[in-house]
């Protein structure tokens, strides 16, 4: 057995950005995700399949009302909680944006430009490009019902909007212009106003000036940040002052990451955290290329990089927990591209076979659909992905100490189990959490979280079912469950990691309250490869344990058994009289994952002992 350690994020030395910019030329050029749309080589030089779906994807919208904004939409997260009603419409304009920007750089006809016109206005005469969940002078602090025009916010959406709007004069000012020059007067101004100046300015907190905690907020924003700036024509001071700011928020977000590379906000928001880290690196090295290479050799950036990797099962399934769904959509450019930077051919791998499977571009009205920048990035990288030849290969059991994630696989099983403490971005109270794919299908899930709303960042989080340990195949104790925060943690944790048999054992009493009774509570989870998965729970305490299985598939349960249609049996040894209930999904978020039912099977101990043990379909053990 090897000992670990939780939350060790040293290793930092040498891989700080900002510790680099006494060697920036004192002159910084331009940076170019793509050819503009006068590079008629390239663009004509384009499949003719990729021409003509990005034609009639930008012919199917182009005619179409554009979505309304509503100042009551923009209010009702204030007063209800709710998002969607104005997410929705302003994520159709920027992804309708995007997709007749790409139709009319790939057709060169001016069909597409006045409805483009139509779109660019109708953003920069937004009151505030910050959503409202977002509309706060201050983390964390009340949210105003509407934007203040005066005192922009730099959130998430209002930095990629920066980043759209440049990313559209880039690729088409001169047929912008040729229409009227005022429309990219206008969009340098709203820009200046509303990203440069306030960037500059102002601390917020998520470039973690002050030394606050980041998140994929950082590398987000900042990611976009030096898009808008390095995409147009700005000054020379400008440059070197974003760079500059941009560097060190890029050290803290290194800082405050696992020297493991783990991302502890699941694998879902690693496109958010890594591949925005990627990003804003990449664009770094392309402007000042002999002053950031040595970055990428560090490896703590590749750890981060093949984190993706190591929590994937099977298409599109992952690893999940916290927020993180455990469907999250093939890998592709950004992916392929961060595998190459890094030197991980596995990873190349993996993206070059995800990225081949993908038939059609994303929704509009979805942040992905309305990233022009993540676009254009897959059409620059497409031959080269379709020619990269090398297969992918299983990855290697593996265990990240700083978010406590296990994860050992047999060709048959993908086993994961969650240490750790309840304080991660984006929490979820989990520790100790088992979940299982066999087949490279899910048998005990971890649910992942439904559509955000005002309640989801707020004091009632743990409100929420899908929150709540007793939703994570884990022990209540009379209703009580795990609570949040860095102090609920598990402890004497201990990892063996081998070609015949890899473990994990915890002790996690520690996550829940005193008043639970739980003087001990051990959970050892094996995979014997080839053969069988073992979960055995020993147990001290004064309140009778029950626990929580989680499935998507349905489960009938006999005396010693769970069975699961069209699935594994899982042998229980142990308990009392099992039972079952049904979940109900209606979330449209939830639904995007699973089915319209889940289920819960309730496993009460019979003593202070428990056992699971799920056999390779048709084997023995």
């Amino acid at each position: 057995m090897q000992s670990v350690v939780e939350h060790s994020h040293s290793g930092y030395a040498g891989l700080s950005v900002s510790g680099r910019l006494s060697d920036l030329a004192s002159i910084l050029p331009g940076y170019a995700p793509a050819p503009p749309a006068t590079d008629r080589a390239f663009w004509d030089g384009l499949p003719q399949a990729t021409r003509a779906a990005l034609i009639a994807d930008a012919e199917k919208v182009a005619s179409s009302d554009w979505a309304t904004l509503p100042a009551r939409h923009y209010r009702a997260f204030a007063a209800t909680g709710d998002r969607a009603a104005y997410e929705i419409g302003y994520f159709t304009r920027r992804g309708r944006l995007t997709v007749l920007a790409l139709g009319e750089a790939a057709e060169n006809k001016g069909r597409f430009i006045d409805a483009l016109i139509d779109g660019l206005m109708l953003i920069v005469e937004e009151s505030g490009w910050q959503l409202p969940a977002h509309n706060s002078q201050v983390r964390d602090g009340k949210f105003d019902p509407l934007p203040d025009p005066a005192h922009p916010v730099i959130d998430l959406f209002a930095a990629e909007t920066g980043a759209l709007l440049s990313l559209v004069v880039y690729l088409l000012r001169g047929a912008l212009d040729a229409a009227t020059p005022m429309v990219v007067e206008r969009i340098k101004r709203e820009i200046s106003t509303r990203i440069t100046r306030p960037y500059l300015g102002r601390n917020f907190w998520w470039m973690s000036a002050e030394g606050e905690t980041t998140n994929n907020w950082t590398v987000w924003c900042t990611q976009n940040i030096l898009i808008s700036t390095f995409v147009r024509p700005t000054s020379q001071a400008t440059r070197r002052a974003v760079i500059t700011k941009a560097a060190t928020s890029l050290d803290a977000f290194m800082r405050d990451y696992g020297e493991d590379g783990a991302c502890d906000e699941g694998p879902a928001y690693y496109r958010h955290a890594a591949l925005c880290l990627f990003g804003a690196l990449n664009i770094m090295d392309e402007v000042a290329p002999s002053v950031f290479a040595q970055v990428w050799q560090q490896p703590k950036l590749r750890n981060i990089a093949e984190y993706i990797l190591n929590t994937n099962v099977a298409d599109s399934w992952h690893i999940n927990f916290a927020d993180a769904a455990a469907s999250i959509g093939p890998c592709g450019a950004r992916e392929f591209l961060f595998g190459k930077k890094v030197g991980s051919d596995a990873l190349c791998a993996l993206a070059a076979a995800d990225a081949r499977t993908v038939t059609e571009a994303p929704a509009i009205d979805t942040p992905e659909g309305a990233s022009l920048f993540n676009r254009l990035l897959d059409i620059v990288a497409a031959s080269e992905i379709d020619g990269y030849d090398k297969e992918p290969v299983t990855p290697p059991d593996i265990y990240y100490p700083s978010t406590g994630l296990f994860v050992a696989r047999d060709g048959h099983f993908t086993l994961a189990a969650k240490a750790g403490d309840n304080d991660d971005s984006h929490n979820h109270n989990d520790v100790g959490s088992v979940t299982l794919y066999a087949g490279g299908k899910p048998l005990l899930i971890d649910v992942g979280v439904e559509t955000y709303t005002k309640k989801t960042f707020s004091p009632e989080r743990y409100d929420i079912w899908t929150m709540q340990s007793a939703f994570h195949n884990l022990p209540s104790f009379e209703g009580i469950g795990q609570m949040a925060g860095a102090d609920f943690a598990a402890r004497d944790v201990a990892v063996s990691l081998g070609d015949d048999v890899s473990e994990v054992t915890m002790e996690i009493a520690g996550a829940y309250p005193a008043e639970a009774g739980v003087s001990s509570y051990r959970r050892r989870v094996r995979l014997i490869k080839g053969t069988r998965v073992e979960i055995v729970d020993t147990y001290h305490g004064s309140r009778p344990p029950e626990l929580s299985l989680m499935f998507a598939d349905r489960p009938t349960v006999s005396d010693g058994q769970i069975s699961v249609e069209g699935g594994e049996t899982i042998a229980v040894s142990g308990a009392g009289t099992m039972r079952v209930e049904d979940i109900a999904v209606t979330d449209e978020w939830l639904l995007w994952t699973w089915p319209e039912c889940l289920y819960r099977v309730l496993v009460p101990l019979a003593g202070n002992e428990i056992s699971l043990v799920i056999e390779k379909s048709g084997e023995t053990a």
